[in-house]
């Protein structure tokens, strides 16, 4: 039987001071034009916790509104506030950066993180109001200690500082000497995915309403990696997490793809589960804080908010079927193989119309597909116009070559079949997967069929190879009721039939 899919959670962290300090167009800019007017006013572009929380791709990220609600929003979001907005939605949180950055030093497990004792006085008890944020949690804070002493650190040591409004209130130290792998800047980067994946373990155990007992194993598919001179990628972030988390009942290990990677990982969580392997996987990712501010540049430039101001993360739970929740059809497998070239009809081809094909079906067949669902309000005052609508075309005009679709339709299809984009610029996190939650609860709402989830990753950014990549998989109605009627048939057939034979070999031995 196919593995489903139990529950689903997507978490933001509201980061802006880290948009200044560590995201790489700030970083660079910094080294390359510290003179430069965009830093000049980049502080007057950064946007409040009120004005993150009241976004209207924020509200839909976690929860509180939903792909068709923000449809209906006049373009462009950033100016619009979503009336009654909240920080807790129905798949996650908008976390504070006060709040997160004590997070960050609750997974410090090496004493790298630094904090004023003023800041975690004054910050420690909203961070344990936080309904999500358990005791055990709570306890591996430190009291801090005086500023001076972060401030010497930072200054002689090269520590990453931690700002909020612009003061600084930790930091994070080189765990090495020597080590770049080990240095301060990339232990920041590391700890920030780790932490915004443990959130978003918390809600995804909790939305799939389970024990964090049932976890059984864990696969990390965030864009970073850790590890030292010896091996730069060798570590191991699901289990960092796991361990914060308490899935005490867990392994894990991870799986890099850059944005195809939470896609790879879902299809190796359903075949895990539906080899009998594991019973229950979590599949997490924490956000990038290289990619904050990532468009600042031209968002500024514009007379915009800096928009990408926060670390993003999701959990889907994957379990053994339970028929009753939706499942990943592992028999619809859609992948881009080294044959398959970067053309842009080859690739939506692979992904798309050839599974589909395999499988007996057409592309009008599929309800909704999640391709690449960047939020458009960011993409396109960068001069990348808008990702999701662009692959919807490109399917639509597979579609119409197939003769599975009218040219007249092709404006109807981009809008039946598709969705209007709300993630995150984080790499991996809107590669297809920030649909899933909203999936699932249509699938089992009857509300639709079957959704594909397509990956796609840049390979060729690491310098191995030019290649592009992708994966892509079905989500669908479960159908664990329909085979084992279908199984009860076909047993009842082999008893007649073996009973027809013993009879009609009992009439021969009486004939003799």
């Amino acid at each position: 039987m196919n593995s489903v899919i139990k529950g689903a959670s997507y978490v933001l962290a509201h980061t802006p001071q880290m948009v200044v300090y560590n995201g790489t167009t700030q970083t660079t800019e910094r080294i390359v034009n510290p003179k430069s007017e965009y830093l000049k006013e980049l502080e007057s572009h950064l946007r409040s916790y009120e004005d993150c929380v009241s976004y209207w791709p924020n509200q839909v990220y976690i929860g509180n509104a939903t792909p068709d609600d923000l449809a209906e929003v006049e373009f462009p979001y950033y100016d619009k506030k979503k009336d009654g907005a909240e920080r807790y939605g129905k798949y996650g949180e908008i976390m504070p950066e006060e709040e997160f950055i004590l997070l960050v030093q609750a997974c410090d497990q090496f004493e790298v993180v630094m904090l004023d004792k003023e800041f975690v006085a004054a910050h420690k008890e909203a961070f344990a109001a936080d309904p999500i944020i358990t005791e055990d949690i709570v306890a591996r804070l430190h009291e801090g200690m005086e500023l001076a002493e972060i401030e010497k650190v930072v200054n002689e040591e090269h520590a990453e500082g931690l700002y909020v409004a612009g003061k600084l209130v930790g930091c994070v130290k080189r765990a090495h000497d020597i080590d770049v792998n080990l240095s301060a800047h990339v232990m920041h980067e590391n700890l920030m995915s780790k932490a915004s994946s443990v959130l978003a373990l918390l809600y995804g155990v909790k939305n799939a309403g389970i024990s964090k007992d049932d976890v059984e194993y864990v696969i990390d598919c965030a864009e970073e990696a850790c590890g030292d001179m010896n091996q730069r990628g060798g570590g191991n972030f699901a289990k960092a997490a796991a361990e914060i988390a308490m899935l005490n009942n867990a392994t894990g290990s991870d799986a890099r793809g850059f944005c195809a990677g939470p896609s790879h990982a879902l299809i190796e969580a359903a075949a895990l589960v539906k080899s009998g392997a594991y019973k229950c996987v979590a599949v997490t990712a924490g956000g990038c804080t290289a990619k904050l501010g990532m468009n600042g540049k031209d968002h500024v430039k514009k007379g915009l908010p800096i928009l990408e101001d926060c670390l993003a993360g999701f959990c889907v739970i994957v379990a053994e079927n339970d028929g009753e929740n939706p499942e990943i059809n592992l028999d619809i497998l859609g992948r881009h193989t080294v044959g398959t070239g970067s053309a842009p009809q080859n690739v939506i081809g692979s992904l798309v119309a050839d599974p589909l094909e395999r499988a007996g079906l057409k592309i009008t067949d599929i309800d909704k597909y999640s391709p690449e669902m960047q939020n458009p309000d960011i993409t396109k005052p960068a001069g990348a116009g808008d990702v999701p609508m662009a692959n919807y075309k490109m399917i639509a005009a597979l579609a119409v070559k197939r003769g599975e679709l009218d040219r007249k339709e092709l404006a109807s299809f981009t809008k039946e079949h598709g969705l209007t984009g709300w993630a995150p610029t984080q790499g991996h996190i809107p590669s297809g997967v920030p649909y899933i939650g909203f999936a699932r609860e249509d699938i089992l709402a009857g509300k639709m069929k079957r959704a594909m989830i397509v990956g796609k990753g840049s390979l060729f950014l690491g310098r191995m190879t030019n290649l592009f990549d992708g994966v892509s998989f079905v989500i669908q109605a479960n159908t664990k009721a329909e085979a084992e009627a279908a199984a009860g048939v076909s047993e009842e057939e082999v008893k007649g039939l073996i009973a027809k034979a013993m009879k009609d070999f009992a009439a021969t031995l009486m004939a003799e």
